[in-house]
């Protein structure tokens, strides 16, 4: 374990000196490489030469493992090179065992979705024929209806929307058009006669299709927060990991598609999706839902 320490408090030296890092910046890698030592020393290592791929690799793995944020993991990952990097060009190890080590992929994280029977309740929150209540249906419904991002909700022009489509501006300056449903084209009809006209007037004329109070367009986070209250009205979670957000709609809108026979390709495309493997991940939340369906109905299953 000495040796280990040397070699590590060398490199620390060689950063402190030569690249000038931070003091937090020293600290957070110190701890990292401790957390190093105390792996290879398990492994029973006591010296950076006899550190293998392979060594590195599953050192990799337990910090996937440890649940770090994918800051922490990428600046442990950092570390962990540069320390090899460094041993291999000052002689303290023979090569750099750490070159060609790929970290482990992340599991793929299903996307959170809302069952239908919790989206139509979501909805059912907003009610009334106040002004902001209809903006706030009209919003709620246009997510879940379009599969829209918060960013192509509240920039969405008047212009933008005709009769059952409507033009989404997506990533990348891409535009798609994208069915609007009758619930979705409903709640939108409201707002645009009945609460539109008397926000607009408060405002200098902006064409965006959801207003603020003072006329002018709705913020992103103004939109999260309608959600958020409709979310906690409703009894869904708005806190912790499964806490509903402005993509949880988006995530929904995906999931029941396909849950309802759409395919994959048109699931992509309405989700303005540059490719098909972004979208499919929404396949692997669809199999767990068969699977469920599965070993609850199939008199073999369990």
């Amino acid at each position: 374990m000495k040796v280990l320490r040397q070699a590590v408090q060398t490199y620390l030296d060689h950063l402190t000196v030569e690249r000038g890092l931070s003091r937090n910046t020293l600290e957070s890698y110190r701890r990292d490489l401790e957390r190093y030592l105390e792996s290879l020393t398990a492994a029973g290592i006591t010296d950076l030469a006899a550190v293998t791929p392979a060594d590195v690799t599953r050192h990799l793995g337990e910090l996937r493992e440890a649940a770090l944020s994918a800051a922490s993991a990428a600046r442990a990952v950092s570390a962990v090179r540069g320390l090899h990097r460094f041993a291999a060009r000052e002689g303290l190890a023979p090569q750099d065992v750490s070159r060609d080590v790929k970290p482990p992929a992340p599991p793929k994280r299903l996307p959170k979705a809302l069952d239908v029977d919790q989206v139509t309740r979501l909805l059912d929150t907003v009610s009334g024929d106040e002004p902001l209540a209809l903006r706030d249906r009209a919003l709620l419904e246009f997510l879940y209806g379009t599969g829209a991002r918060i960013s192509e909700a509240v920039g969405l022009d008047v212009d933008d929307l005709d009769d059952t489509v409507v033009t989404l501006h997506g990533k990348g300056g891409r535009t798609r058009l994208v069915p609007l449903g009758s619930y979705a084209g409903a709640a939108l009809d409201a707002y645009l006669v009945r609460a539109r006209p008397g926000l607009a007037a408060a405002g200098k004329g902006t064409p965006k299709v959801f207003l603020n109070a003072r006329g002018g367009a709705l913020s992103r986070q103004s939109a999260w927060t309608i959600l958020h209250r409709a979310a906690g009205a409703a009894g869904l979670p708005v806190d912790g990991p499964h806490a509903v957000s402005p993509h949880t709609l988006r995530h929904s809108y995906a999931t029941h598609l396909l849950d309802g026979g759409a395919d994959v390709r048109v699931v992509q495309e309405l989700l303005g999706h540059a490719s098909v493997t972004t979208t499919q991940v929404y396949t692997l939340v669809t199999v767990d839902r068969l699977r469920e369906v599965y070993a609850t109905a199939h008199p073999r299953a369990r």
